[in-house]
């Protein structure tokens, strides 16, 4: 099983950082945002500790690692161009970085129509990811499925299609499965999750799937909301995402969690990574309901 989580990268020790983190969970796949994920500021590749990330990783047996494209990038603007424009100018740096990095996919956010109209924003997203990718690039722009939070375009397999449908270079672009997202856009990840991948076969072609978002979900299926939850506490629970995991179809597809931090406290603004225990469960095939309360007996603050 090849599984990880969303890990940090910041200043000094920027991969390096992240790669200690992910062995810290005992994690083989990792997951990074080259700079902070609600804004476009980043340092250049010089500056990211690449070349010790890069020996921690090899040392480590950290064979896969998946980028995150910033939220903020909607290439499905058609109401302000300049955004537009700007959003293509930072995924062609973004590319770059993610060669330099090591990085095989970028989870990518599609974008929103805002009330322009699905089909105005899945072709425009096609045009423009084909304006940004480049023939030799090296990491593959994975497009996340999305819980159909307000104006959000790739709820559906068949607008993931579209993308690919309206992007000549598709050649360079994959997909990203959110658990939590698709049963929040309705699919049945919980009951049916051989239905679902049957389904995204036919429709887009389980040879585009290079990353597995393995989240719970906080909401029922269909509430178009988006709030992860830690794997088992929610509404998909451990058994369904414990069959993902071990999917003899996915064997070879990363999975990376983004579940939320456990909170001691009402005034506990940062919480305790999830992680480790998260994995342990998965790799044992066995859910433990206890898990948060080990997890903040055994960080007690002193």
């Amino acid at each position: 099983m090849i599984i990880g989580s969303h890990v940090a990268m910041k200043a000094p020790k920027m991969l390096a950082g992240s790669a200690k983190e992910a062995h810290s969970y005992d994690a083989n796949a990792m997951m990074i945002f080259t700079g902070a994920p609600q804004n476009t500021r980043r340092k250049d590749v010089s500056e990211m500790n690449i070349p010790e990330g890069q020996r921690l990783l090899k040392l480590y047996g950290i064979d896969h690692i998946i980028g995150h494209a910033p939220y903020i990038i909607n290439l499905g603007n058609t109401v302000k161009l300049q955004n537009l424009t700007f959003g293509i100018s930072f995924m062609k740096e973004e590319i770059k970085r993610c060669d330099a990095l090591g990085i095989e996919a970028l989870s990518f956010h599609p974008g929103a129509h805002l009330n322009q109209g699905p089909e105005v924003a899945l072709k425009q997203i096609g045009h423009a990811l084909n304006e940004i990718i480049e023939p030799n690039q090296k990491v593959s722009i994975a497009i996340e499925t999305m819980a159909g939070k307000g104006t959000e375009v790739g709820i559906t397999f068949e607008q993931i299609a579209e993308i690919f449908d309206n992007c000549q270079s598709n050649d360079k672009l994959s997909v990203t499965m959110d658990t939590c997202h698709m049963s929040d856009a309705g699919y049945d990840v919980k009951n049916d999750f051989d239905g679902v991948l049957n389904e995204f076969d036919h429709i887009v072609g389980l040879d585009k799937l290079s990353v597995i978002h393995l989240n719970d979900s906080k909401n029922e299926r269909g509430s178009h909301k988006d709030r992860h939850e830690d794997i088992g506490f929610g509404t998909i629970g451990f058994d369904a995402l414990n069959y993902v995991a071990h999917h003899p179809q996915l064997e070879n597809i990363p999975k990376i969690m983004e579940t939320p931090y456990v909170k001691r406290d009402e005034n506990d603004k940062k919480g305790i990574a999830p992680f480790k225990p998260e994995i342990e469960m998965l790799r044992l095939n066995k859910f433990d309901p206890e898990m948060k309360t080990k997890l903040i007996q055994a960080n007690q603050k002193s």
